[in-house]
């Protein structure tokens, strides 16, 4: 896991803003200080050397907690998501005629 950067607030629509360190890949998890999941990166705007960051949150995360802790240092997962074809874990049959 890298550092992503410093939460700021969490905006009308619901999404937490987030002031980075660098440039994340969108759709990347972003986890809380006690590494766990709290959504992902939606968009990113604003200055490409400190960046802010969008964050969509899980269901799952405390907005309230979220919200106490302003300031906290976020993560962000390095590893890649693999995008499949939509034949992926099927057999292709070849049928002779």
């Amino acid at each position: 896991m890298k550092v992503l950067g410093n939460s700021l607030h969490i905006a009308q629509s619901g999404k937490l803003i987030a002031k980075g360190k660098q440039t994340p890949i969108a759709g990347a998890i972003v986890f809380n200080s006690q590494k766990k999941k709290i959504g992902k990166v939606n968009t990113v705007f604003g200055p490409t050397k400190s960046p802010y960051i969008s964050i969509n949150l899980f269901k799952s995360a405390n907005k309230k907690k979220i919200i106490k802790n302003q300031g906290e240092i976020l993560f962000v997962s390095t590893s890649k998501k693999r995008k499949r074809g939509k034949n992926h874990g099927r057999r292709s049959i070849k049928r002779k005629n």
